[in-house]
């Protein structure tokens, strides 16, 4: 029986997530690409598969936001922001601990949660990963850019019909009509046309191969020897990669890991749960690091640094030394980092100072949240040695985990690490607000709202949820950035404009009230702004693919 769809909150954005099984211990399951947590119980195999899982563990799925029941308010998403999604179902269902298991794309969040919560993961467990999704001499197993564009092609023009090639990922299942429907419209139910095609692009920009090394909680890695979207060498490249990994090659060439010798891939499962010996805590972990230095007559005023380090804070950063010319700080995830310095610089500015930052990803000690080592300030500083005054420069690992944040970046110079003598490559980064004017109302004391742009927008948003004349105009006044800078970056990091953010924001909360059943559909629409309750009716079918009505019978 299909378990109750409940949602959680991570930020302001509902994560669709179900609950089953009466196994001991917990089991998150990261699907790859785009997935729909209630269609996945229309497919007996699927089915099948996960009531074995359930056997052995409380099994917790979800979908990712944009995708499937979740809140597609945005198309695309960071690795960071699902990973905060992943902490928002755990901390939902009060688990403490879990069992990562990623699939195809799901394996790269999976395995940078791994690496940056240790104390949260018990074990790692992935089928068909891959680390980069961009053809290179060290990886040549990804596909080439004719390759990349002959799929971007297809999901332009054949998304969720009969030529989009499905049976490469399930060909022992080619000949099966009815499963095949299913496959199709379980992605078609997964993402939009247009969320498919950014999500898969912004897939190919993440490259995870420079972090693996940081994971240190038993894994297992699970590949098909002739899976043609992903290969066995990318299995066994990410295995030797990870201290104590485990690989095993299976027979087959089905990239879903529910069909084909589905009984052979529960029986390793199986096994690897049952041997497992995690470790109680771990002393290292993936860090975020960033060193500021400011540019001034005089050092920062002990109420200056003060305020830094709260503004710090809103990132969910913490500055951990502090001299009133230079500061380090750790970051749960680079974006944060980013983009706490973007907002900075204008603070800094207003004090008649000037800032560089330099930011990387590396592992350290758990204690690093508290102090910083001697090899790590000393490569950070070499780092921040190389950037000038309003500029932040980021090596290339975080530059590869930054995909989807909105962001652009040029290569800037190259850094020797100090004590391995290994040659970093050096990129600049810069958003499309870089240069905009602070609105008037604007204090340098004033610390930001939430830990990132679009959490600011969504804010405001909700604010004038009920006000049918809040528009674009009235957004760029309240957020204080142009139009057209508004535009250009909420394409980039939701991949809608503003009018159809603030639609989407809107239909998505009157949804939230639908699932409450404490109105009717007309008071719904007016409590979201729609003062015309046929044109709420149109605009819900539009983007939900069902009348108001319809949903309410079905879901509330």
């Amino acid at each position: 029986m299909k378990p109750v769809t409940q949602y959680t909150k991570s930020g302001r954005i509902n994560i669709a997530y179900q609950v089953f099984g009466s196994g001991s211990v917990d089991l998150v399951y990261i699907p790859g690409w785009v997935s729909n947590i209630d269609l996945m119980w229309a497919c007996p195999q699927l089915v099948e598969f996960l009531q074995e899982l359930g056997k052995i563990a409380r099994v917790i799925l979800f979908d990712k936001r944009g995708t499937g029941l979740s809140d597609r308010v945005v198309e695309l998403s960071t690795l960071e922001e699902r990973m905060d999604d992943i902490r928002a179902v755990m901390d939902a269902v009060n688990s403490e601990k879990a069992i990562l298991f990623g699939h195809s794309e799901g394996g790269s969040v999976s395995a940078l949660f791994a690496a940056t919560y240790p104390n949260r993961t018990i074990a790692l467990i992935t089928f068909g990963i891959f680390a980069k999704r961009k053809y290179a001499e060290n990886y040549p197993w990804a596909p080439t850019d004719e390759e990349r564009q002959k799929v971007y092609d297809m999901i332009e023009n054949s998304w969720g019909s009969g030529e989009m090639n499905l049976e490469t990922l399930a060909p022992s299942k080619a000949n099966d009509r009815e499963f095949m429907d299913w496959l199709a419209n379980y992605f078609r139910s997964g993402a939009s046309p247009s969320a498919a095609l950014v999500l898969t692009k912004m897939n190919t920009e993440v490259d995870i191969i420079n972090i693996l090394s940081s994971i240190k909680v038993p894994t297992l890695i699970l590949q098909r020897t002739n899976d043609v979207d992903v290969k066995i060498e990318e299995g066994n490249f990410i295995a030797e990669r990870i201290p104590g990994a485990k690989f095993v090659e299976l027979k087959g060439d089905d990239h879903l890991f529910w069909v084909g010798n589905t009984q052979e891939v529960l029986r390793e499962i199986r096994s690897f749960i049952a041997n497992l010996k995690p470790k109680d805590v771990y002393n290292q972990q993936l860090f975020t690091i960033a060193a500021a230095r400011i540019f001034a007559a005089e050092r920062a005023t002990p109420e200056q640094q003060e305020h830094i380090s709260r503004f710090v804070g809103q990132y969910r950063g913490k500055v951990i030394q502090c001299d009133g010319r230079t500061f380090f700080a750790t970051f749960e995830g680079p974006s944060k980092a980013v983009h706490c310095y973007m907002s900075l610089f204008e603070t800094v500015k207003r004090m008649n100072a000037q800032m560089s930052v330099g930011i990387h990803i590396r592992e350290g000690a758990v204690d690093e949240a508290h102090f910083i080592s001697e090899p790590t300030e000393r490569f950070v500083e070499a780092i921040l040695g190389q950037a000038k005054p309003n500029q932040i420069l980021i090596t290339q690992t975080v530059k590869y985990l930054l995909s989807g944040a909105g962001l652009n970046f040029k290569q800037n110079n190259t850094v020797m690490e100090p004590r391995t003598g290994e040659p970093h490559i050096l990129f600049t980064v810069s958003d499309d607000l870089g240069s905009e004017e602070l609105p008037e109302n604007f204090h340098p004391n004033q610390l930001p709202i939430n830990d990132s742009f679009l959490e600011n927008v969504l804010e405001i948003i909700d604010m004038h949820l009920g006000d049918e004349a809040f528009g674009v105009e009235m957004l760029c006044r309240e957020i204080g950035v142009s139009e057209r800078q508004l535009q250009r970056k909420l394409k980039a990091v939701t991949n809608k404009s503003p009018i159809q953010l603030i639609s989407s924001v809107r239909l998505h909360r009157a949804k939230e009230l639908m699932l409450e059943n404490k109105h009717n559909v007309a008071e719904i629409a007016y409590q979201t702004g729609f003062s015309n309750p046929s044109y709420f009716s149109k605009s819900f079918k539009r983007e939900f693919g069902l009348t108001p009505s319809t949903f309410l019978q079905e879901y509330a």
